[in-house]
C-alpha cells in the first residue's frame, strides 16, 4: 500500500513513480481471440494476408517464440492483467472459475494510480466488472463471447444493443474514447480486445460480398491423421472437425440475430454451397475436407475483417500524432488448431495451441523490422508494460520485463517455460496437463491419466512422435523432469488441483448435445 499511496501523491504533484509525464509512453494493447501464428502473414507462409497487423512487425519487433501458460481465453486474459500463472491469479477456467478477482494487483490498476487514462473496449470474458479502468465497454452475453453481428455491450451505464459488425463497432468505440482523452496531458492505456477470430467465425459484410465458394485453402498435412495408438488424452479429446463441428460452425445454419440485410448477405455467400453439399453423396473423408474448407475460409475471412479495423485504428494514431509516443502490442489470447491432427480449438501445450503471435512497435526504442527468437510468455506482458511506464509493482510477478529484449533480441533465448491446463471436465474433453518447454524439447505430463509425452521440436516440429520412454532419451527425460520440478517450485504451484463443481460434466454434455442439434 505504501507504493500505491506514494503513486497517488506523486500524481497529485504532477510526477510519476520514475518518469516525467511527458516521457511516459501511451500504450495500445491489441488482443485478438484464437488467432494462430499460421494466420498472420508477418510470420510468412500464412493462410491469409494481414497487412495491418504486419505494419506493427514492420515498424517494430516480431517475436517468433511467444507462448501462453494456459491456452484458453479467460485464463490467458487474467494472466495478461496480473503477470501471474493461473494458480496464482485464481482464474483457471472459462467454465467454472467464477468471476475474476479484479481487486488483486493488476496492470490497469497500477497504471491508473500513476495517472494513466485507462480503458478496455471489446472482449473481456472474465465474468466481472473491469477494475482499474476509467472507461469500459465490453461485449456481453451469457458466456461473455458476444456475437459477430449486432453484439450487446455492457458498461457502467448498463447494456447497449448495437447494429453492425463486432470488429467495426469495437474500433468505433476505441477511436471515440481516444478522441475523448486527446487533450489530456496524461498518457493512455487502451486495451482493444477483438472477439475475432473466435468460433463461430463470421466474416464481415465486405468479406461476405467477396466470398468464393470454390476457392481452396491448403490443407495441413495432418488433416486426416489417425489418433489410434496415441495417448488416451489425445484419443479422448473432442476436438475433431469431422465429429464436433456444428452446422452453425460450417454455415449450414444461419445465426438468429441477423438483420434482414445481414441475412441476405449471409445467404448470398453460403446458399449455393450448402445446397451442393446437402444434395451430394460424400465419403467421410470428403465431408471432413468440405468442413475444413468452410471452417478455414470463414476463420481467415473474419481475420481479414478484423485486420482492416486494426488498420483503421493505427491510421488514427498516425493522423493524430500519437504514433511516435505509443507502444503498440498485437497478440492473441492463445493459438489455435487450424486442421492439424484434424482438430480445431486450443487448450493443448502443442505449438499450434500454446504459441501465439506477438508483435510490438515503439518508435525510438525498438528497431523496425527486428526479430526475436527469445522464449517469452504472456506472464511477461504485465511487467513489460509497467517497466515501460516506469512503475514498480508492489507485489512480485511471475513474468519478466521484455524491455531488455527490445535492445537485444536474443536476451531470453535459453529460458524454460511452464504450462498448465486445468479445464477438465470441459467442453472439449482435454485432459489436465502441465509441462516444460525448453525451446527444443517439450515434456508434458497428463497427470490424472499418468501419461507422459516428450517431443523434440528440432527433429519433429509437428509433434507427431512421442519419445517418452524411448531408448536413448533417458538422460534428456531425466533433465526435463528436473527442469519441470524446478519450475513448479519456482512458481509455487500447489500439488492439489482446483475442482470443477460436481454438476459441471453433466452441464457440458447437455450443452454439447444442444450445439449439435442447433
Amino acid at each position: 500500500m505504501l507504493l500505491r499511496t506514494l503513486a497517488h501523491l506523486f500524481m497529485l504533484l504532477g510526477l510519476t513513480t520514475s518518469l516525467q509525464a511527458s516521457e511516459r509512453p501511451n500504450i495500445l494493447f491489441i488482443m485478438s481471440d484464437d488467432h494462430a501464428v499460421r494466420a498472420v502473414s508477418a510470420y510468412g507462409n500464412s493462410l491469409v494476408q494481414t497487412p495491418s497487423i504486419d505494419r506493427i512487425a514492420k515498424n517494430g519487433m516480431r517475436f517468433d517464440r511467444a507462448y501462453v501458460g494456459n491456452s484458453i481465453c479467460g485464463p490467458s486474459r487474467a494472466t495478461m492483467l496480473t503477470g501471474l500463472h493461473s494458480h496464482a491469479n485464481g482464474f483457471y477456467s472459462n467454465e467454472w472459475s467464477g468471476a475474476f478477482d479484479g481487486t488483486q494487483q493488476t496492470v490497469p490498476d497500477l497504471l491508473q494510480n500513476a495517472g494513466y487514462n485507462t480503458a478496455v473496449i471489446g472482449k473481456w470474458h472474465l465474468y466481472s466488472d473491469p477494475i482499474g479502468f476509467d472507461h469500459w465497454e465490453v461485449i456481453h452475453n451469457l458466456f461473455e463471447q458476444g456475437t459477430y453481428y449486432n453484439p450487446e455491450f455492457r458498461s457502467e451505464n448498463g447494456v447497449e444493443i448495437t447494429n453492425g459488425y463486432v470488429a467495426d463497432l469495437i474500433t468505433d468505440k476505441a477511436i471515440a474514447w481516444l478522441q475523448s482523452v486527446s487533450t489530456s496531458p496524461e498518457p493512455f492505456f487502451l486495451v482493444y480486445n477483438h472477439k475475432t477470430p473466435h468460433r463461430d467465425w463470421l466474416p464481415g459484410p465486405a468479406e461476405l460480398d467477396q466470398w468464393i465458394e470454390d476457392r481452396k485453402i491448403e490443407e495441413p498435412s495432418t488433416l486426416t491423421r489417425d489418433t489410434t495408438g496415441l495417448s488416451k488424452a489425445r484419443r479422448e479429446a473432442r476436438m475433431s472437425i469431422a465429429d464436433y463441428m456444428t452446422d452453425r460452425d460450417v454455415k449450414l445454419s444461419q445465426p438468429e440475430n441477423l438483420t434482414d440485410a445481414q441475412a441476405a448477405k449471409w445467404h448470398q455467400a453460403f446458399d449455393d454451397g450448402n445446397e451442393k453439399f446437402e444434395k451430394g453423396e460424400w465419403t467421410p473423408e470428403e465431408r471432413l475436407r468440405w468442413k475444413y474448407q468452410r471452417y478455414i475460409k470463414t476463420y481467415t475471412g473474419s481475420i481479414e475483417s478484423m485486420d482492416r479495423e486494426i488498420g483503421r485504428l493505427l491510421d488514427y494514431l498516425e493522423r493524430s500524432g500519437l504514433e511516435d509516443n505509443t507502444i503498440v502490442i498485437y497478440t492473441s489470447d492463445q493459438g489455435f488448431f487450424l486442421g492439424e491432427n484434424g482438430w480445431f480449438d486450443k487448450r493443448w501445450m502443442d505449438e499450434a495451441s500454446s504459441r501465439t503471435p506477438l508483435l510490438i512497435q515503439w518508435p525510438g526504442h525498438i528497431e523496425p523490422g527486428s526479430v526475436s527468437t527469445s522464449m517469452v510468455q504472456n506472464i511477461d506482458f504485465a511487467p513489460t508494460l509497467l517497466d515501460a511506464a516506469g512503475i514498480v509493482p508492489e507485489e512480485a510477478m511471475h513474468g519478466v520485463s521484455l524491455l531488455p529484449v527490445f535492445n537485444k533480441p536474443e536476451h531470453f533465448q535459453q529460458r524454460d517455460l511452464y504450462y498448465h491446463f486445468y479445464e477438465n471436465p470441459g467442453f472439449h474433453g482435454v485432459a489436465r496437463h502441465y509441462g516444460v518447454h525448453t525451446g527444443r524439447y517439450k515434456l508434458i505430463h497428463y497427470y490424472r491419466n499418468d501419461e507422459w509425452e516428450l517431443f523434440d521440436l528440432e527433429t519433429d516440429p509437428q509433434e507427431l512422435k512421442n519419445l517418452y520412454g524411448q531408448a536413448g532419451y533417458e538422460d534428456v527425460t531425466g533433465d526435463l523432469e528436473k527442469r519441470l520440478a524446478a519450475l513448479r517450485r519456482q512458481y509455487q504451484v500447489p500439488e492439489q488441483d482446483p475442482e470443477a463443481p460436481w454438476y459441471h460434466d453433466t452441464l457440458i454434455r447437455a450443452f454439447e448435445h444442444l450445439m449439435q442439434i442447433l
